[in-house]
């Protein structure tokens, strides 16, 4: 399958100025500021605060779920040329020698299935028999989902 120019990335940004997004970076400094602790740390700290937030990559899980069954090396070749780096797709996809997961967490609340890569270099799902209903949520506050799917179990 040949990539059109026209392909969307299989990321998307997120709305990090909308009130109550967090970033997941800890306490505020003010919290430490005058600290024995804050005054013997602070040689390492970095200098800017910028990380890599903002990102969602919901778009990729559901292209890698669509293409179990095709050759991986033109998933891949897809998948890379069509993200901003391709660390995301290993997050589902296990690494050759590495424990495979038949359901793998992303996110507080996201389930998707883990995939694999089997001898004919195909890319498989760990457990295909793995379905929704089989999940139960981990707290009552969270909308849990499965490969997009809210799960039907409450609580």
């Amino acid at each position: 399958m040949a990539l059109r120019t026209a392909d969307k990335p299989l990321y998307r940004k997120v709305n990090t100025r909308a009130r109550g997004v967090g970033h997941r970076r800890g306490g505020d400094f003010r919290h430490e500021r005058n600290t024995k602790a804050a005054q013997d740390d602070r040689a390492w700290r970095p200098m800017s605060g910028r990380g890599d937030r903002g990102l969602d990559y919901t778009p990729l899980f559901r292209f890698l779920l669509a293409s179990v069954g095709r050759d991986w090396d033109a998933v891949y070749a897809e998948a890379v040329a069509r993200l901003d780096r391709p660390e995301p797709i290993f997050w589902l996809v296990a690494r050759p020698g590495s424990a495979r997961a038949a359901c793998v967490r992303v996110g507080e609340s996201s389930y998707f299935s883990g995939l694999f890569v089997d001898e004919r270099n195909v890319l498989r799902r760990v457990d295909p028999e793995l379905r929704v209903e089989a999940l139960r949520p981990a707290c009552g506050c969270c909308t849990h989902t499965f490969n997009g799917v809210r799960f039907p179990q409450k609580w």
